[in-house]
């Protein structure tokens, strides 16, 4: 049985991941790529054995769904035109940087019965899935999302490079709306958000605290859950869960030195691992092809922008 008629526009490091990952997939046949530059076109077409073309126009007649990974200023122009000639589209994260864009490319969607799928990959990593099994009732949240600086984070800063990852998770966990969010944070390598720190208040009372950094040497991607009767301890980068019950706590003095004990018992949840990106993949080429459902509703992609831009509309830069 052929497979859905994929195309990609951007194969830069994102779009190659892609690329890679369609070209093994059995629901897909890559009919083409196309990038602005032609020598990195040609490059990612022999290494995938892909034709490449010079316009992404030149898709339209070829395709059923695009797979879009150009720099965020172009998603917004390029995703409406695979959308008004009838395309399904995946547009990597985050859908553009204007919400009135994002609504107005989730409608031409609606009224041509198409998908758009934005690319939060996170919500198909294996431990995320199994946290929404195990969360019930948050008091506080806490995510750090750190790595060294890269050249290629040129187009956006930290907030809607990586803290919308975690601020997509947060608001799928935590039903109630936002009351107050506090943002704090510095540009550190270009005149961008490299550091963030965010505290985000819901009308439920619980609190989400979201630390997202390219200025650190340590890569870390983790997210806790405090509830009242456990804490849950997620690892993205390694797909892990621990789940810490009946702690206690307690202090000792000896010799002079103050020393702190911590006892719990630690269950580590199993999680099947897999490659997030195939499962984002598997599940987009499904929704376009055979109508099932989106695995988020339309309203909370366009709220996990909504609050990145509040966000970034609340960072005031100290240069370091």
């Amino acid at each position: 049985m052929a497979g859905c008629k994929v195309g990609v526009v951007g194969v830069g490091r994102m779009g190659e991941y892609h690329v890679g990952v369609l070209s093994e997939m059995r629901e897909a046949d890559l009919v083409g790529v196309v990038d602005s530059s032609e020598e990195r076109a040609k490059t990612i077409s022999e290494r995938y054995n892909v034709p490449y073309f010079d316009d992404y126009k030149d898709l339209f007649d070829k395709v059923d769904v695009a797979v879009v990974a150009v720099p965020t200023s172009l998603h917004y122009f390029i995703g409406k035109e695979f959308l008004q000639a009838g395309i399904h589209v995946l547009l990597e994260k985050p859908c553009t940087d204007d919400l009135a864009q994002a609504r107005e490319l989730f409608d031409i969607a609606d009224e041509k019965n198409i998908t758009l799928h934005i690319g939060h990959v996170e919500r198909f990593n294996g431990a995320v899935q199994e946290l929404f099994k195990i969360v019930k009732d948050p008091i506080y949240i806490e995510c750090r999302r750190m790595s060294p600086f890269a050249s290629r984070m040129k187009d956006d800063g930290v907030v809607l490079d990586v803290m919308i990852h975690d601020i997509d998770i947060i608001l799928n966990l935590i039903k109630s709306e936002v009351s107050n969010i506090n943002v704090v944070g510095s540009s550190v390598f270009s005149g961008r958000d490299d550091l963030v720190n965010a505290q985000i208040e819901f009308e439920n009372g619980c609190v989400a605290n979201i630390l997202a950094s390219r200025a650190s040497q340590n890569k870390v991607r983790t997210l806790e859950v405090t509830q009242k009767d456990s804490s849950v301890l997620l690892d993205y980068t390694e797909q892990e869960i621990f789940v810490h019950r009946q702690s206690s706590s307690e202090h000792q003095m000896s010799k002079g030195a103050l020393r702190y004990k911590q006892e719990s018992l630690v269950e580590r949840i199993f999680v099947h691992k897999d490659n997030p990106l195939k499962l984002e993949l598997k599940h987009f080429i499904d929704c376009a092809t055979n109508g099932s459902p989106r695995k988020v509703a339309v309203e909370t992609e366009v709220d996990s922008l909504k609050i990145a831009l509040q966000i970034l509309d609340q960072f005031k830069p100290r240069k370091q």
